[in-house]
């Protein structure tokens, strides 16, 4: 809440109006997309990567294996499946969002912080960008594993030969409930524009008819 001389900002104490301020990180609070800066030394903001909004997006699901590490033949396997359901769209596909199963409801609200959570493989983002995908959504709370600290899957999905791809994003801690199908969508990826490597953000899905 915001006070300055006689401005009280909460109406409940006789203010005018309510002005709250907060205080958080992107990055642990909820749905976000970063981009490369996540991981560069190089100033880069995710608004400035983020400049088209909407795209064709590939919905797909896969089982969390007992090491908790989502394979590339997993992805590749998905991927089959889709070809042959959607031969006419599929490349063109921009973005692919993978949801993990178990598909439980309190992936809303768990606290992922010093836990075991599923993670890609480097061998799984090769496969993302050899299929040439820009933007990656995930309900995990990160592509990576919680203790990696060379953050292998982000380098390895924003790699380039002699500098960081300015045009990719991941969003991770979306939820797709069940009902939504796996299939190919439109995507809607609405941001937050601020000047940071991350920002809260709201993707939403539109069925497609052919």
């Amino acid at each position: 809440m915001v006070e300055a001389g006689n401005f009280v900002g909460n109406v409940a104490r006789g203010g005018s109006c309510n002005v709250e301020d907060i205080t958080f990180n992107p990055h642990g609070s909820g749905t976000h997309t970063e981009c490369a800066g996540h991981i560069s030394h190089e100033a880069i903001h995710v608004g400035d990567c983020l400049k088209e909004y909407f795209f064709s997006a590939l919905l797909i699901s896969v089982s969390v294996p007992e090491n908790k590490i989502v394979s590339r033949q997993q992805i590749e396997d998905a991927w089959l499946v889709a070809k042959a359901n959607f031969p006419k769209v599929l490349n063109f596909w921009k973005a692919i969002i993978i949801r993990t199963l178990p598909n439980r409801l309190d992936k809303k609200t768990a606290n992922y912080s010093g836990g075991s959570h599923a993670f890609f493989s480097s061998e799984c983002m090769d496969f993302l960008n050899e299929k040439g995908i820009k933007h990656l959504l995930t309900d995990l709370p990160s592509v990576d594993k919680e203790d990696d600290p060379n953050l292998t899957a982000h380098k390895v999905f924003f790699s380039h030969p002699t500098q960081w791809n300015k045009e990719k994003t991941i969003t991770e801690m979306v939820f797709i409930p069940d009902e939504v199908a796996d299939g190919f969508y439109l995507l809607n990826l609405q941001l937050s524009t601020f000047e940071a490597d991350a920002a809260p953000s709201r993707p939403v899905l539109f069925e497609v008819d052919f």
